[in-house]
């Protein structure tokens, strides 16, 4: 978008793109959403930022009216394909909190220094100040959603220390933390803690808390069907109530240790919120579990915009109007997800799940059980080692998934959210049993990657079948690039309908 699009978007106080860019305005030096419902301010006063940390960076503040840090996030970081969208899918995950500036640096293969220009002129900030932007975006959401003490949310926000939180909130937010808590409409029912001053992050018992997960409408709650039917026994659980409400729950291994989380979605309740609940997480690891929750249910999505773009296709026009804000999901776990893919290449999803099932015996007891989540997803060691004599079906099957784990477990396969297509291809082609689908299927969950069609997808055939025909239009869906991951997803949906006579 040009400085002009993106006017019109605020005048027209267009919240499909909260959170893709931020407004700042010389005159009274705030930044806020494109939504926000203050005055237009001027042309010539009004700088454009794509991210917060810019912002932040150039002097300005947060808005207090329209608190443009509670908005989903931007789609760019699957979008883009470069050094700044894989930057920002490590930097979300927290990599920069247990690694440091450098350990970024070197899974992207550049030094800090190259990595800090990179970023710098493409983003407007540099590796700092965007984790530094993240932690304040997911401190302001702890603030205003949860009774934890201003402590707690400090160090679960990935500070450092109680005074680095106090000194970024008031420079971000304009406002002391105890202030922003009371933007929250339950301010009333918050323990006012007080945060002392302490030079090094504490022990935090694990806790359990609920958050919203904010999202672009329109939201198509089709993705808990496909986790549902996905869902490995003890591992995941997943259902549907009379109203129409959705639940996803599962295990999930995470830096500190492992923890479970569910999140639903009542289509009934007031703003249909998406809601998630983390159980037993050290809060330390509470960003990481953000992100890739968000992840997992592509809540950073540009609905509107994909849909838009799929519906000029004929053969998708039917199935868009149908089935809008269709989702791609993601991965909590990139080794799980590869494991996953190789299993599921060429049967059934019904058989993948029983050879799931069978295979996840050699994953750990939870350690804070609940009923139905009772074990972790087998480690790429434990499948290394164990994997042989739980697997069946074709033996060279089952030596490309055991030697696939080997090489995970040993560390000579190393790949996640930071690398894009291209690096992807050239790590996971080389291993036996791994062809150009199983890197597409993972390019699409993993990464996000929103351009991915997965041709020789016996479901998406099936799904052809069932669609018009497109004379004149290429088989390969490019007439809506950048957006076939989303074509391929709604192809797999028309599969199970029935078929055109």
């Amino acid at each position: 978008m040009d400085f002009w699009q993106r006017y019109r978007a605020i005048d027209a106080r267009d919240t499909r793109f909260d959170g893709q860019f931020f407004t700042a305005v010389r005159s009274t030096g705030i930044y806020c959403r494109p939504s926000c419902p203050a005055r237009t301010p001027k042309a010539e006063n009004v700088t454009f930022y794509e991210t917060s940390a810019a912002a932040h960076e150039a002097g300005y503040r947060a808005c207090k009216r329209c608190l443009p840090e509670a908005v989903p996030g931007t789609p760019a970081w699957n979008l883009r394909s470069d050094v700044a969208g894989r930057a920002m899918r490590l930097i979300n995950d927290g990599v920069i909190t247990r690694e440091g500036v450098d350990g970024l640096a070197h899974r992207l293969g550049y030094s800090a220094r190259q990595l800090n220009r990179i970023l710098s002129h493409e983003l407007g900030a540099g590796p700092l100040s965007l984790a530094r932007a993240s932690r304040a975006q997911t401190a302001r959401t702890l603030l205003v959603s949860t009774d934890m003490l201003l402590a707690d949310v400090a160090f679960a926000s990935g500070f450092n220390s109680v005074r680095q939180f106090n000194e970024t909130i008031g420079e971000v937010f304009a406002m002391t933390p105890t202030a922003v808590r009371a933007t929250s409409a339950k301010a009333g029912q918050r323990r006012g803690a007080v945060a002392a001053a302490t030079p090094d992050a504490p022990e935090i018992a694990p806790a359990t808390l609920t958050l919203n997960l904010p999202y672009r409408e329109p939201f198509d709650p089709g993705i808990f069907d496909f986790l549902a039917v996905r869902a490995v026994p003890g591992i995941e659980v997943a259902g549907t109530a009379e109203d129409g409400s959705r639940t996803y729950a599962r295990t999930i291994r995470l830096p500190r240790g492992d923890a479970s989380f569910s999140v639903a979605y009542r289509p009934s309740a007031p703003g249909r919120p998406l809601q998630l609940t983390a159980n037993a997480v050290d809060l330390h690891d509470l960003p990481t579990l953000l992100s890739r929750v968000r992840r997992l249910f592509d809540v950073d999505a540009d609905p509107q915009a994909i849909d838009d773009s799929l519906a000029m296709d004929p053969r998708l026009a039917n199935r868009v109007q149908a089935v809008p804000g269709i989702r791609v999901p993601g991965a909590v776990d990139p080794q799980e997800l590869l494991v996953r893919a190789m299993i599921g290449q060429q049967i059934t999803v019904a058989a993948a799940r029983t050879a799931l099932t069978q295979l996840s015996s050699a994953g750990s007891p939870a350690s804070s059980p609940v009923p139905g989540l009772e074990r972790l997803f087998p480690t790429a060691a434990e499948l290394a080692e164990q994997g042989r004599s739980l697997l069946r079906g074709p033996q060279r099957r089952i030596d490309s998934i055991v030697a696939a784990a080997e090489n995970m477990a040993s560390g000579a396969l190393e790949f996640g959210y930071g690398d894009d297509l291209g690096t992807l291809e050239r790590k996971l082609l080389p291993l036996p049993g791994v062809g150009p689908w199983t890197v597409g299927y993972v390019g699409m969950r993993v990464l996000g990657a929103p351009d991915v069609f997965l041709a020789n997808d016996a479901a998406v055939r099936n799904g052809l079948k069932v669609l018009p025909l497109g004379a004149g239009l290429s088989a390969d869906f490019r007439e809506v690039s950048p957006w076939r991951s989303y074509a391929t997803m709604h192809l797999w949906r028309a599969a199970a309908l029935p078929k055109v006579s």
